[in-house]
């Protein structure tokens, strides 16, 4: 298969077949973001992406899983997505899931009868980045929506009867507004419900704006204890019953794992031990 650059999936998309039908994020300006950096956003021609699933077929026969990438794939038009995904389903008949990367511009672009649309084509998850609940922070870190916009967004896409996962980012406001991100993201999350939820910990990478930022004494760090005290907070206010909530990230200090709101008093147990013993994951351990 023909790849361009870095690319990149979700960890639930590890046994994937990555089809690369966009090149790099149609935003690409968060700070706190690596990747994409050596690419210009551009979507693939429709009959390349064709001819790859082909031979896809050819090269791998049965495939289960397919995540249509990179970080922006929902940006392609309807019509030719719904071709995509046709295709895809048309030649491997046997696969259980099309997840794709979805940002809350493309969302936006796509109406809810669309999104039906590609549903009902056979797409199956798509994964939004929150990063987090508070106006302050996505300001901050130049995200592109503010947290009504990136709600919307996402209720959108579980009223189209999509499957949503969510992704926020732990110590994403710094020590000055870990509180505010803790509440506000819990909040974010309560309005929009989704079916899985990622928590991640931030990971300062050399080449973004925010590492610039850190190393000029403008972004302060949360220490491992202060990422599971946000963290505490933030459970302790969500309220998303049935949501699958992961945060066994190779990136978190503390693995944290279960459906909420059933498993939400067992995984602040957990952080509570962790707060009292000092039980966080070595730093040379954590990896994006």
């Amino acid at each position: 298969m023909k790849y361009e650059g870095t690319v990149y999936r979700p960890p639930s998309e590890a046994r994937s077949w990555i089809l690369q039908a966009t090149i790099g994020c149609s935003h690409n300006r968060c700070t706190f973001c690596s990747m994409y950096k050596d690419k210009s956003f551009r979507i693939r021609k429709t009959d390349e992406i064709i001819q790859e699933i082909h031979e896809a077929r050819s090269v791998y026969g049965n495939l289960r899983r397919i995540f249509i990438a990179d970080g922006d794939a929902l940006m392609i038009s309807t019509d030719n997505l719904l071709h995509i995904i046709r295709e895809l389903r048309n030649t491997f008949p046997e696969c259980e899931r099309i997840g794709i990367y979805a940002s809350p511009g493309s969302i936006h672009l796509k109406s809810k009868e669309e999104l039906q649309d590609l549903r009902e084509a056979g797409l199956g998850i798509a994964y939004l980045g929150l990063e987090s609940g508070s106006d302050r922070i996505l300001q901050i870190v130049k995200k592109g929506d503010r947290k009504e916009g990136i709600v919307s967004a996402g209720r959108k896409v579980k009223e189209a009867g999509l499957e949503l996962s969510v992704t926020v980012i732990s110590g994403l406001g710094g020590r000055e507004h870990w509180q505010e991100h803790a509440r506000e993201t819990a909040h974010a999350v309560n309005l929009i419900k989704p079916d899985y939820l990622g928590l991640l910990t931030l990971m300062i990478e050399p080449g973004t704006e925010l590492w610039d930022q850190v190393q000029a004494g403008e972004f302060s760090l949360l220490t491992p204890y202060e990422i599971a005290q946000e963290t505490l907070l933030m459970l302790k206010n969500l309220d998303s019953p049935g949501c699958v909530f992961r945060s066994n990230h190779a990136s978190n200090y503390v693995a944290l794992k279960g459906t909420l709101n059933r498993d939400r008093d067992e995984m602040i147990s957990t952080l509570q031990n962790a707060l009292v013993d000092g039980d966080f994951k070595e730093e040379w351990m954590r990896k994006l």
